[in-house]
């Protein structure tokens, strides 16, 4: 028996430790520290700037922060703000998202770039936002075709979502706006 056999997780495993933790094809990965302030307040301004624009008349979907999404037994990720739609699974999310942004920290940025960036596209997220707090700027993909395109960077920019079914929109000049000098 390999180590890697020793070591291998699932969902069931991932429910019953102590810590913050994800699991990535059956292996442990440490969430890092608690955010830095600055990771904080720009992860609420996108969470209060999706709310505020979901139209009000869009049941179905719901902006949620820091939650579970189970992607399969052995992937278990934290997205740090999503929306979701029609997933009625209450102890974590069982359906892919519709959007996920990552706010990125230098201990988190190779993962979400690279290993998270490659799972949200596999698993047909239809937008990935990697957020960077230090330069006030957004990254927004979109799938198109089973592949993230880049839609562009955000900086003062409105986002609308028009391929969502709630109307949606995000405004990264007010994102951004109480970080500016």
């Amino acid at each position: 028996m390999s180590v890697a056999e020793i070591l291998h997780y699932t969902y069931d495993d991932y429910i019953n430790w102590e810590g913050e933790w994800e699991l990535i094809d059956g292996i442990p990965v440490s969430m890092a520290p608690a955010p830095v302030r600055i990771h904080q307040r720009i992860a609420g301004e996108i969470f209060l700037g999706l709310t505020q624009s979901l139209d009000d008349d869009c049941n179905l979907c719901e902006v949620l922060y820091e939650v579970d999404w189970k992607v399969h037994e052995e992937t278990v990720l934290r997205p740090d703000i999503v929306l979701s739609c029609d997933d009625e699974n209450e102890a974590y999310l069982a359906k892919a998202p519709k959007i996920i942004a990552e706010v990125i920290s230098p201990s988190t940025a190779k993962k979400d770039e690279t290993v998270k960036f490659d799972i949200y596209e596999a698993e047909g997220v239809q937008y990935y936002i990697l957020v960077y707090p230090n330069d006030l700027k957004a990254k927004v993909y979109s799938l198109k075709e089973g592949r993230y395109i880049k839609v562009g960077d955000f900086t003062h920019e409105v986002l609308h979502f028009d391929d969502i079914d709630c109307g949606l929109s995000l405004d990264f000049g007010t994102v951004f706006g109480k970080f500016r000098k």
